[in-house]
């Protein structure tokens, strides 16, 4: 672990007059810290509906159950899998730009939408859907699909955090769910608690603790156990998952190691070494996001643009003014919902009082869904999505049309 003195020259001589007020605020607060105002220096450009993306920057390890036909391995490749996206989720961050920055809080209907390219054609295009569909409490749902091998990833997460001795803790709440379409089965994943060290010294980072389970309609479980780097001994970022049949005490696999570093797999009772996965060679496949001018409004980057650009350039001042106009457009918003007494329609998810799949998943665990705490039970509206995916295609046909009458 880092030196104190090594920690605290990461906040910049001139923000270092703001932080510890900073501090003061939020070991006062008393509520959701993610309504709290940050020093800009803090401050990440990037919108907490991009997030979702870290779920699939691997397209080859997220179809690779599809092509498995032993339940068991298929299992194992589901785990391996979700322990992949871990690095992307959680370290990615704080390693490109020096520690973790506060994300830009999504508001009501935002989008973030985009495409994980396969020029090879063996894997096939994986496309990415994320919407904000709760600002008050923020909830994130989002949808990953991969039509070639029929997988496809939903869920929806929040976040309740809460600050204590120099460390932020969050609780995500929420869950996700796999499925495989030609095996027509299913994983309900739960999401793992974290802590952010490092806010002392203005050097932000995540640390996973406690744990998180895989339930498949197969009757495997998956359990990963999360353990944070000690004062004196330990290694950051450290797990051990298991693999086992439902009812059964035998371990038929086991992974230890790093989920920001790297892990090996073993057979459970052989102890025989299957496999090592490193996570910091592993290249990433990168998401295509269509250009700004050709995004709708409510897409992320779009409608951030100018505060995107004021944080990167580090102009506080555009930054704040920027932020206050969408955030007055949207309180404006409500307010005119409430009058009329109407709600904003979700794009791509509804929501629901019943998830059969969740439903069946949870029982046995005993695992709660929590809907009061993510205003509801959200999933992927697959007639909303071919709707859209409709329009889109009429409009382009019209564009074109019109197009080759204007050269003609």
């Amino acid at each position: 672990m880092s030196s104190s003195k090594e920690e605290a020259g990461a906040v910049p001589a001139a923000a270092k007059s703001s932080w510890g007020p900073f501090l003061k605020s939020i070991a006062s607060f008393n509520g959701d810290l993610a309504s709290l105002t940050a020093p800009p220096f803090i401050l990440s450009s990037t919108s907490l509906t991009e997030y979702s993306g870290y779920w699939a920057e691997h397209p080859e390890i997220f179809v690779a159950p599809a092509q498995e036909n032993d339940p068991q391995k298929r299992a194992l490749l589901v785990l391996k899998w979700f322990l992949t996206t871990l690095k992307q989720q959680y370290s990615s961050r704080s390693e490109k730009l020096g520690s973790e920055k506060k994300p830009l809080n999504p508001f009501l209907g935002e989008l973030f939408l985009g495409k994980w390219k396969d020029p090879t054609g063996e894997i096939g295009e994986t496309q990415l859907i994320s919407e904000q569909v709760s600002h008050h409490p923020p909830v994130t749902a989002y949808a990953i699909l991969n039509e070639k091998h029929g997988v496809k990833l939903e869920g929806y997460n929040g976040q309740k955090a809460s600050f204590s001795g120099g460390t932020i803790s969050v609780k995500q709440v929420g869950h996700a769910k796999y499925h495989l379409r030609e095996f027509d089965e299913d994983y309900l994943i739960t999401l793992p608690s974290l802590h952010i060290e490092g806010i002392v010294y203005g050097s932000p980072y995540v640390e996973l603790n406690r744990g998180s389970t895989i339930h498949s309609s197969t009757g495997y479980i998956a359990q990963i156990d999360y353990s944070g780097k000690g004062w004196i001994t330990g290694k950051k970022n450290t797990f051990s998952a298991t693999l086992k049949k439902e009812g059964s005490k035998d371990i038929l696999y086991a992974i230890n190691g790093q989920w920001s570093d790297g892990f090996t797999i073993k057979e459970g009772k052989s102890k025989k070494e299957l496999e090592t996965y490193n996570a910091k060679t592993t290249e990433i496949t990168p998401l295509y996001v269509a250009p700004i001018e050709e995004q709708d409004p409510l897409e992320s980057r779009r409608a951030w643009a100018k505060v995107q650009e004021s944080i990167t350039t580090g102009d506080l001042e555009t930054t704040g003014t920027e932020k206050s106009k969408i955030e007055n457009e949207q309180r404006e918003l409500r307010k005119k919902e409430r009058e009329e007494g109407r709600e904003w329609e979700r794009r791509y998810f509804t929501r629901v009082m019943d998830d059969p799949v969740f439903t069946r998943l949870a029982e046995s665990p005993g695992i709660a869904a929590e809907e009061g705490k993510t205003d509801g039970i959200w999933v992927f509206d697959e007639k909303k999505f071919s709707q859209v995916a409709e329009k889109a295609r009429a409009g382009g046909e019209a564009r074109a049309e019109e197009a080759a009458n204007t050269v003609a």
